[in-house]
C-alpha cells in the first residue's frame, strides 16, 4: 500500500506540471515513482529538461529517455520535486535517507519552487522525531567532527551521539561526492535554524539534512486521498 501512495503523490505532482518546464529530479523511493511517470509522459510528447539530484536518479532518467542538464548549464530551475523522510506541519523537512542530501538541497535551492511528494506516515508534528538527522561529511578528520556533532547534539538536548552510516559493519557509505554522513537521532529538534547554524559552522561538515523554509508545496498520499499542503517558503 505504501508504494502505491507514493505514487499517487507522484501523479498528484506531475499533472501540475507543464510542457516546456526544467526540472529538478529528486532521489529516493517516492521520486523513483516520479521519474517514472514522467518518462511516460515524455515518451507521449511532453518537453522538459531535468537536472538529477544523485547518479541513482540520473540513470533511471536517462533508462527512460528523459532530457537531462545539469546547473552549469541551466541558472534556474522553474521546479524540484523530492520526496522527504519528514515533513513538519510548517513544511520544513528532514531529508538524506538516500544519502543525497547535498545535491537535492543545492538543486532545490537553485528552483523557484520545491515539491514535496510523500505518503502520510512522513508528517510529524516535530522534525526529529521518527527520522535522524543525516550529516554530511568530510572523510578527512572524521573523528574530530564526530566529537564536534556529538557536543553539538549533547547541547540540542539529544541523547547519545551521532552513528556512522555504514552499507556493510567496517564498510563506510559513501555519498555521490565522496563524503561519509552521520546520522544524529535527536528524538525532537526544537530549534531548527538554530541546530542548522550550529552544524555548519563546523569545519568537517558538508552539509545536513535540515530543509527549511524551502518547501512551498507537499501533495501527501493518505487511504483516504492525497492531500495538498502549503508552507510559506523564504
Amino acid at each position: 500500500m505504501s508504494e502505491e501512495l507514493k505514487r499517487q503523490a507522484a501523479a498528484m505532482a506531475l499533472a501540475t506540471l507543464q510542457s516546456g518546464m526544467r526540472l529538478g529530479l529528486g532521489t529516493g523511493s517516492t521520486a523513483r515513482h516520479f521519474v517514472d511517470l514522467l518518462g511516460e509522459k515524455v515518451a507521449a510528447g511532453f518537453d522538459c529538461i531535468c537536472v538529477p539530484t544523485s547518479e541513482a536518479t540520473a540513470r533511471q532518467a536517462e533508462s527512460l529517455g528523459i532530457p537531462l542538464s545539469d546547473l552549469d548549464h541551466l541558472d534556474r530551475l522553474d521546479v524540484t520535486v523530492d520526496g522527504a523522510d519528514e515533513i513538519d506541519p510548517a513544511l520544513n523537512l528532514i531529508k538524506g535517507a538516500g544519502g543525497a542530501l547535498l545535491r537535492e538541497k543545492i538543486v532545490a535551492a537553485a528552483s523557484d519552487a520545491m515539491v514535496v511528494i510523500a505518503d502520510s506516515t512522513k508528517l510529524v508534528p516535530v522534525l526529529g522525531t521518527k527520522f535522524p538527522l543525516p550529516i554530511e561529511v568530510n572523510r578527512f578528520g572524521l573523528g574530530a567532527t564526530r566529537r564536534a556533532v556529538a557536543e553539538i547534539m549533547a547541547a540540542h538536548g539529544a541523547e547519545g551521539g551521532p552513528k556512522l552510516r555504514e552499507t556493510a559493519p567496517g564498510a563506510p557509505f559513501l555519498t555521490d561526492g565522496g563524503h561519509l554522513i552521520l546520522d544524529a537521532f535527536f528524538g525532537r529538534i526544537s530549534q531548527p535554524e538554530a541546530l542548522s547554524r550550529d552544524l555548519l559552522d563546523l569545519a568537517g561538515v558538508v552539509q545536513h539534512g535540515l530543509f527549511l523554509k524551502m518547501c512551498g508545496t507537499a501533495y501527501v498520499a493518505a487511504p483516504d486521498g492525497v492531500k495538498t499542503l502549503t508552507g510559506d517558503p523564504q
